[in-house]
């Protein structure tokens, strides 16, 4: 497989810098807390994590990790809640409401703002972690996404992708020789990647929009055709812009018009990705793909070519895992210090490695899980011209109503801008209501 290498690699992060020197360099000026690891700081704090999951995540975290944390801080304990992130949101609001809120919480980007605006999480700015600390070491983009209001409310631990992947083995057969660089060529290409068998049943989609969330899948054409969630000042939607139909009318045509792949071919359940089995020639992909493939068939790693999604802003989506503190935390400087610790490099290196993520730490560029992992590379590489979603404090509750309205554009039962127009007008009464 070629990649091509860019000078965006060294465009999208700054010099790095450890983070966890950063940290202790600008570490509270509380007379109880010494960042040394002496034993000066001291006590009981929760984890509240969705990522070290499963059983090789918590012998990880507990086996690996934490020990060498303890080394550190022996007089810390710490408690793990695990959970999931389709059961993150309701842990965290049976937390809040309880007023028993973790100490330290892992989260994705889009959650902050809502906690942030009640005053769930710790201003990490108070405790040296500016935004201009973290840009030292991460990409600005992905610093932002945890900042609500000018204040840094959390720290990356990892990233997460999607963007287009096309089998360059099944694109040859059919006469191409790299992915498509416009939207009439995805098309174009698409259709004629396209297999039925003699019944019209499908058997290869020429490009697959199904085995990731919708939402996301709609908000990755979206940066490309330019658009954005929200405006400026975050007091509008304006994903149901010229750019946002424009966005949506491309998914519906290539499954309605181009009939590239057929509602139900694929799901988010799917047990193996069709880009890996060889039933989707080309399909918005997770950068876990690799990790996947690694699994499943590593024969079909060198057919595995990223590209960015076409239109006037080629683009791609980026998500990711945070850490953040409880602005209520009875042990702020213990809390403080296992923040520090899981977003260090050792342990964001594990943590993203179990997850084949993406880490947020520019140090890691050069390691050989990075180098040895060609879509990590490219999303890496493309964060400069990356988005991510969020933006409202409402953002929680206004996110589950964009899947059935774009499935209801995608089945035929409205417009693309008729959905987007009446998504708008919901989010804009939620973003009205509080």
């Amino acid at each position: 497989m070629t990649i091509k290498t860019t000078s965006r690699k060294v465009a999208a992060f700054a010099t790095a810098a450890a983070l966890a020197a950063s940290l202790a360099a600008c570490s509270s000026d509380d007379t109880n807390s010494s960042g040394g690891g002496d034993g000066e700081i001291s006590g009981t704090i929760s984890l509240l994590t969705p990522i070290f999951e499963g059983s090789t995540g918590k012998e990880l975290l507990e086996g690996e990790l934490l020990p060498q944390f303890y080394e550190q801080y022996p007089d810390v304990k710490v408690t793990i809640d695990y959970t999931t992130y389709a059961k993150l949101n309701t842990k965290l609001t049976t937390s809040v409401a309880s007023g028993l809120v973790p100490d330290v919480m892992i989260m994705g980007v889009g959650w902050i703002e809502n906690l942030a605006k009640n005053g769930v999480l710790a201003d990490l700015g108070s405790v040296g972690l500016t935004a201009d600390e973290l840009s030292k070491t991460s990409n600005p983009k992905v610093v932002n996404a945890g900042i609500y209001d000018g204040t840094v409310y959390a720290a990356p631990i990892m990233l997460d992708a999607r963007f287009g992947v096309a089998r360059m083995d099944i694109l040859a057969e059919a006469g191409f020789d790299a992915p498509p660089t416009s939207i009439s060529e995805l098309r174009d290409m698409a259709k004629a990647l396209t297999v039925r068998d003699a019944d019209g049943k499908m058997t290869r989609a020429g490009f697959d929009l199904q085995s990731n969330d919708p939402r996301q899948v709609f908000e990755t054409f979206l940066f490309s055709q330019g658009g954005s969630l929200f405006n400026e000042d975050v007091t509008a939607p304006a994903f149901n812009s010229e750019a946002g139909v424009k966005a949506l009318q491309l998914m519906i045509d290539l499954i309605q018009t181009d009939k590239v792949e057929d509602i139900g071919f694929s799901s988010t359940d799917v047990t193996v990705n069709p880009l890996i089995n060889g039933r989707a020639a080309m399909g918005l992909a997770h950068n876990n793909l690799w990790t996947q493939a690694q699994a499943a068939d590593p024969e079909v790693l060198e057919h595995l070519q990223p590209f960015l999604i076409p239109g006037d802003e080629p683009s791609m989506f980026f998500g990711g895992s945070l850490a953040t503190m409880s602005s209520k935390s009875n042990n702020p400087e213990a809390a403080q210090a296992l923040l520090e610790f899981l977003t260090s490099a050792e342990p964001a290196l594990e943590a993203n490695k179990q997850r084949g993520n993406i880490p947020a730490l520019a140090e890691l560029l050069d390691t050989e899980y990075v180098e040895s992992n060609p879509l990590v590379q490219f999303a890496m590489e493309n964060l400069d011209v990356a988005k991510h979603e969020g933006g409202p404090a409402q953002w929680l509750e206004i996110r589950g109503n964009f899947t059935p309205a774009i499935q209801s554009a995608l089945l035929g039962e409205k417009t693309a801008k008729a959905a987007l127009d009446e998504l708008a007008a919901t989010s804009q009464t939620a973003m009205n209501s509080n």
